[in-house]
């Protein structure tokens, strides 16, 4: 019975959490209503407080799911592959999976949310996504396609605003064409290019 009961609750909270991206997408990401959510699951808004005691707990749950499935995404991609062809799919398996979850990107990457702050548990899978890219990085420099300063702090934060330009310029401007499409993220394959330029090797 106990099993039961705690499955329901997680179903629950997942239902929650899918309504709470339909509200945000209608709405913006920071004009998310737990009254809005609670009427279209059916039930009153102090109800919804047993399964999420704030708004912000909703964007706590948010911001974890969609981490780690950002994680998932560039581990994914990168499976088989070494040294800067791991990077270039991780970059682009990062780029797609934020153009399919334009939304929920948002939450994760551009702070949309005044006075939110991810609780440690939240942002554990944000510190796994880094580990990845400095993991890749370092093995691009051990087959000598990098310069060892590529594995620095500057170096993986050179990786990452690239990464973010391309993304950003994208929603900013062609928000519904197909990744394959988007003048911005058909520039994603040279990505990995521009950071052996910055970093090349010895």
């Amino acid at each position: 019975m106990t099993d039961r009961r705690a499955r329901r609750r997680a179903e629950t909270q997942a239902e929650i959490l899918d309504l709470a991206l339909e509200v945000m997408a209608e709405d913006g990401v920071a004009g998310l209503s737990l009254s809005t959510v609670a009427r279209r699951l059916g039930i009153q808004p102090p109800s919804l407080y047993k399964y999420f005691p704030s708004r912000h707990a909703v964007y706590d749950a948010l911001f974890e799911r969609g981490q780690e499935q950002y994680l998932q995404a560039v581990r994914q991609a990168a499976t088989g592959l070494a040294g800067l062809r791991a990077l270039g799919a991780s970059m682009e398996a990062g780029a797609r999976w934020i153009m399919a979850n334009q939304v929920l990107a948002q939450l994760l990457f551009w702070r949309p949310v005044p006075g939110f702050q991810p609780s440690p548990e939240a942002y554990a899978p944000a510190l796994a996504i880094h580990e990845h890219f400095a993991t890749v990085i370092r093995g691009a420099v051990r087959l000598g396609e990098l310069h060892p300063d590529a594995a620095s702090e500057e170096g993986l934060a050179l990786a990452a605003s690239l990464i973010a330009g391309p993304v950003s310029q994208q929603l900013a401007n062609q928000p519904a064409v197909s990744y394959e499409e988007g003048l911005f993220t058909r520039l994603v394959p040279r990505l990995p290019g521009l950071l052996a330029a910055a970093y090349p090797p010895r």
